[in-house]
This record gives C-alpha cells, structure tokens and sequence, in this order.
C-alpha cells in the first residue's frame, strides 16, 4: 500500500506513522519529496486492519492498496520518472543516453580505440562485457578482472562511464570497484541470489528482459533489487525467443511503451540483441527514440570482422558514426516531446 503525509508533516509524525505500520508486520521504504513524503507499504499481514488504522491517524492525508505485485516500481507508487545517475549521468532524464562498445574486452588496443570511437560520437557510457556467459563452455569466457582494469584504463583516458556485466553475487563487489553500472544479463534476470545482492552493491543496476521473460517478471526481478535497498534500476529491452529465426530475437518495441506506463523507472533498448544484425540496427535505434525509450546500448567494435563474440552485430566506428548522426533529428523530437509531457505534469 502507498501512504501519502500531509504537506509539511515533521520527522516525528512520519516516524509515528511508520511505528505504527511495522507493528502490522509490515516493511516501509519512503519516499521524501520538497512538501510531503510517500511512504511505501510491503510485506505479508492484514492489509484492511493496517490500512483502516493508519489512514485515522491525524497526519496522514491518504492510505490505498497498490494492485500491482511490484510495489515500489510501480507508477502507482511513484508517478513521476526516475532518474539514475551515474558517473554525473543522469539516465531517464532530459537527455537521451547512448551507451556503446563491444560485447567482450578482448585487449587494451581494442577497448581504447572502442572508448574514444564512441565518446568521440556522443556516447556516455563504455560497454564492453569482462566476464562473459556464453552458451559452449569452449567459446571466450572473458578476461575476469584484467577486462575491468583494461575498462578503468579506458574511462580514465576518456571519461566515459563503466558498464559492464556481473554474472555472480560472489563477484559484485569485485565488478562494482571498477564499474559505475552493473549490468545484469538476460540469462541472469531471475537470478535471485545475484539481484538480493545488488540491493545491497551501492551502483545503478541494469537488468536485461530474460530472453523468455514476461514484462510482469521483468518487473518483479527489479523489485528484488529495489526491495533490498537499492532504487537505481535500469530496465532494458533486447528482445526475446519466439519462433522466428531470421534475427537473433524478437524486439518486443511495444515493451517499452508499456513499460514507461507500468513503471517509473528508466527504460532503455538494446537493438543489436534484439536483432543479430548490424544492418538492422540503425532503424531499430531509431524506432526505440520514437517509442520513447530513455536510451540505447549498443555494440560496438572497432573491426567487427575479428570480433571474438557477437561481431555479426556489431557497428564499426564509422558506422556508428553514422548512426549517431542519423539520430539527431529523432532525438530533437524526443525532447520536445519530454518538455511538453513536463509543462503539462506542471
């Protein structure tokens, strides 16, 4: 359930309120905004008794039931956008975030050239995986901690931020060192151990869709993480399997509108997953500034023809380049159309 204060209540007043909610048996997480505080309500008790005393207590102005099963990301728990912020970035914002690199580090040549490609084509962030969850045992796995020195080295030289793929709860506090995002992979998104963990790592996550997840579990894997202390979740659409073979997935675009209804978090695309196919992302990348995506990551290589992983979708610098360029009206409207969304919130 969501708790809204009146205007203005004092610390002992919110304190009393959440007094009164834990002996219920319940769990708060509260929200402080400049004239009131909303107070999320979550756990296993009676809803009815805690709802009827809480909403009599003087300083509360209203108490509902939130419908949905993932409380704290739900829109009706937070109506208004979040923005996560990272590496001075803030992503769901006013700005629309490229996020570019390779799938795999694969050696300090190769990431730097990567970094300064991308950053020279307005990219905010490097991605480029150190650990690597690969479907044959015998394809490249990574090169561990040496890859997260390798992404330090190049956002030193560049100032792009680090994201970068964390496959273990064993490992998130080695990754979240060197990286300002920790992205979760779509083998990873019900990984429960790993998302309880990140609750607790102290970085903005990026959870990937599983590539047979449904938006609702999508969703309830990002509860995990807020639920466990940590409300900087990024979602990502990358498509999902169904029964079509000639891309890699199948972009589910119309994600990301719902996603933007359910949930105040920010959302963002990954078109090279959802494709497969380096031709196919450009108009793919375009389609998700249409629809409203806050972002885009996308793949990356310097010589794509000698990637070790995932070259087949990747861009070269030239290419994308071009995309970049090739963006800029669609992402001019997309921010006239966030600007009129505000002046109408306002």
């Amino acid at each position: 359930m969501i708790i809204s204060m009146k205007r203005h209540s004092t610390k002992e007043e919110i304190d009393q309120v959440c007094e009164r909610i834990r002996d219920f048996g319940y769990k708060v997480h509260s929200i402080e905004g400049e004239e009131r505080v909303v107070i999320g309500v979550v756990g296993m008790g009676d809803v009815t008794a805690c709802l009827e005393s809480v909403e009599a207590m003087p300083q509360v102005e209203r108490a509902v039931r939130i419908s949905a099963p993932y409380k704290f990301v739900s829109r009706e728990f937070r109506p208004a956008k979040t923005q996560v912020v990272a590496n001075g970035v803030e992503i769901g914002g006013d700005e629309f975030i490229v996020m570019a690199g390779p799938c795999s580090v694969e050696n300090e040549k190769q990431i730097l050239e990567a970094a300064e490609g991308v950053a020279a084509c307005g990219a905010k962030f490097l991605r480029g995986g150190a650990f690597k969850p690969r479907t044959s045992p015998y394809d490249f796995q990574g090169l561990e901690e040496e890859g997260l020195k390798l992404l330090h080295k190049a956002k030193q030289a560049t100032g792009l931020g680090i994201i970068t793929e964390v496959m273990s709860d064993r490992d998130v506090e080695l990754v979240a060192s060197y990286a300002d995002i920790l992205q979760i992979g779509a083998r990873n998104m019900q990984n429960f151990s790993l998302l309880k963990t990140l609750g607790r790592c102290g970085r903005p996550v990026l959870l990937k869709r599983g590539m047979s997840s449904t938006i609702k579990e999508l969703l309830m894997s990002a509860e995990y993480v807020v639920a466990h202390g940590n409300s900087d979740v990024i979602l990502c659409e990358r498509g999902i399997r169904t029964f079509e073979t000639a891309t890699r997935n199948t972009c589910d675009i119309t994600a990301v509108a719902l996603l933007n209804e359910l949930t105040h978090l920010p959302v963002i695309l990954d078109p090279s997953h959802a494709t497969g196919k380096r031709s196919l992302v450009p108009a793919l990348s375009r389609a998700g500034v249409a629809i409203g995506a806050d972002g885009l990551i996308v793949e990356v290589h310097p010589h794509p023809d000698k990637a070790v992983s995932d070259g087949a979708q990747s861009l070269d610098l030239p290419q994308f380049a071009k995309m970049m360029r090739d963006l800029e009206p669609y992402v001019k409207l997309w921010k006239s159309s966030r600007e009129a969304v505000a002046a109408v919130a306002v």
